[in-house]
């Protein structure tokens, strides 16, 4: 989104050219991916993480391009809300103990953007949805006031023709229509990148779509919203539902920008950015003057700007990503874990998400024909509802039909084989060994950062009331998380 337009109002022309450049750069990059040699070299990790920005009450304080100007950090930037900012991480090496370098700069960067929030009594920290957000810290006025935001918005909601419907049921219920997409905003994560090869894209991407229900089981961190009791990851359906663009239509049912996917991947990458151009509408149709073809007989990458801004109004959980940086690579983008508990809880869902895939990744082909897509959504669904206690199916490659096994029996089978695939993927063992560890300690715990949020909010509504119990919760999960201790090492007394 970041390379969207300084236009907020668009005409049919310029639907129907950018409609006409999202086929070439279609064909540019199935071309790209077939050549020789496209995207090899060391594989590398990078992140982006969202943040919370709040004043001393605890409730969102809509100062981001405040503090993006004092701070002139280019790896800064701003999100839909004004209380939101996102830090984009330096890639690095696999092999460069990028876990370690990746969490030594997030702390150094949470250390220089909280000293210059204080100059507004402010403080940032990560947490899946801030539970001192209220209804009232939404709407239009508290959008960051930039043309994109203003032109996605604006087209979403023609699209939609009518407000965006929010119904949630946990153990308590929220059902709401929103007139604007700010509450979407109220979802802020830690998206992971990883780099691949075209020719290992679809069984890594695979394998992760199956694993990714597991570790958002044991990543949940986001319970609350305005004060109830939902879902252990609530971000999924409230990402879903508050820019859900669909009109209802039970004779021609189409899929939702935000979604787990259409089906396994059984080609390469080239079928998910197709998807993305043939069953979306475009919403920021900016065209650039870059002809790819040209560009590519010159021997560099081409920018492919708008199938870029395409796939960035389409919001799979886990994303293709194309990047015309040194050359030109792949990546696979992992936007299900939520912002915190920690540094060390998020390198550690990190290394467990990229562990897993990487241990099924061989097995894909053998283990699809006994899980059918649908089947992979369902869990996903379930473990963002249910967490550790989610009853997901799992495949095998027997004759036996896959069977019902809780996520954390399943982890607790599966944690033991990732140091190995680690380490034959190019991680150095003293970067994730310690992160296997903090995912040992909180599956023999059950304490996830959504647990802790619903356990400790309980036992402070003992002696407070909710609102008091709330803000109490909040402000110990912010000390334990700018302290960097791991949530299964968090208090509930």
């Amino acid at each position: 989104m970041g390379q969207a337009t300084e236009r907020t109002d668009f005409d049919e022309e310029d639907f129907t050219r950018f409609r006409d450049r999202l086929g070439s750069n279609l064909k540019s990059l199935e071309t790209l991916l077939q050549t020789p040699g496209f995207g090899d070299g060391p594989a590398s990790f990078g992140a982006e993480l969202e943040l919370y920005i709040v004043n001393a009450q605890g409730r969102p304080l809509p100062i981001n391009k405040e503090i993006q100007q004092a701070l002139a950090d280019d790896q800064l930037t701003l999100e839909l809300n004004r209380f939101n900012l996102e830090y984009n991480f330096s890639p690095v090496l696999l092999s460069d103990n990028c876990f370690q370098k990746t969490e030594a700069e997030a702390l150094t960067a949470l250390k220089r953007i909280n000293a210059c929030a204080e100059r507004w009594q402010g403080s940032v920290f990560p947490v899946g949805i801030l539970p001192m957000l209220r209804p009232d810290d939404l709407g239009r006025s508290v959008m960051t006031d930039e043309p994109r935001y203003h032109a996605l918005t604006d087209e979403l909601r023609r699209i939609r023709g009518g407000p965006f419907d929010i119904n949630i049921q946990g153990e308590d219920k929220i059902d709401l229509n929103m007139e604007d997409v700010t509450l979407e905003g109220a979802n802020t994560s830690f998206q992971v990148h990883l780099k691949v090869k075209p020719e290992e894209f679809a069984d890594l991407y695979n394998a992760i779509q199956l694993v990714t229900p597991l570790v958002m089981a044991i990543a949940a961190n986001s319970p609350l919203l305005f004060g109830k009791r939902l879902w252990h990851e609530t971000r999924v359906p409230l990402f879903k539902q508050s820019i859900d663009c669909r009109r209802p239509d039970p004779l021609h049912p189409r899929p939702a920008r935000v979604n787990y996917g259409n089906a396994w991947v059984r080609h390469g990458a080239h079928e998910l950015f197709a998807e993305a151009v043939r069953l979306y509408r475009p919403i920021l149709p900016v065209c650039s003057d870059e002809d790819p073809f040209v560009v590519m007989s010159a021997g560099k990458a081409p920018q492919l700007s708008e199938l870029r801004l395409q796939m960035g109004t389409v919001w799979l959980w886990n994303r293709p990503v194309y990047d015309p940086a040194d050359g030109g690579h792949l990546r696979i983008e992992m936007r299900t874990l939520p912002a915190g508990p920690s540094i060390k809880d998020m390198m550690a869902n990190s290394a467990l998400l990229i562990g897993l895939g990487r241990l099924l990744q061989t097995s894909m082909r053998e283990l699809i024909p006994s899980i059918p897509f649908d089947y992979c959504v369902r869990n996903f669904y379930r473990a963002a509802e249910k967490g550790l206690a989610a009853k997901l199916i799992w495949p095998s490659t027997s004759q036996s039909e896959p069977e019902y096994h809780s996520a954390a029996s399943i982890l607790a089978r599966l944690l033991p084989m990732l140091p190995r695939q680690l380490s034959e993927m190019g991680f150095v063992d003293t970067d994730f060994a310690p992160l296997l560890d903090i995912i040992g300690d909180r599956l023999e715990s059950r304490q996830t950062g959504a647990q802790w949020q619903l356990d400790r909010f309980a036992r402070l509504q003992e002696t407070l009331t909710s609102e008091q119990a709330l803000l109490a919760m909040q402000q110990e999960y912010q000390r334990n998380s700018l302290d960097n201790i791991p949530v299964s090492q968090w208090s509930l007394t």
